[in-house]
């Protein structure tokens, strides 16, 4: 079964590397949600706890571990953008 999980969290993998070079190329939020971005961290820290409270540390654990570090960067992308974006804003009077 393991094989099926290491599948989901594959496919889920590709997208987030996609997302950061976006994120890096567009120098913008538009598009993203940090609440979104954290409900995915909680949920791959969940899966990483699942996983050590079970003793079932296996090859599964280093995806979910590459999926979140991946996620992190995202967010930490997410609010360099937002600031910088704040920065560029004209000033209305």
């Amino acid at each position: 079964m393991k094989i099926f999980e290491f599948i989901m969290l594959a496919c889920f993998g590709l997208s987030w590397p996609i997302s950061v070079y976006k994120s890096i190329k567009s120098k913008s939020t538009q598009g993203k949600s940090a609440v979104f971005i954290i409900a995915i961290i909680i949920g791959y820290l969940s899966g990483i706890l699942g996983k050590i409270v079970n003793q079932d540390v296996s090859y599964v654990l280093i995806v979910y571990c590459f999926n979140l570090a991946v996620v992190c960067i995202d967010l930490a992308l997410f609010f360099v953008n937002k600031r910088n974006e704040k920065k560029n804003q004209p000033l209305n009077y």
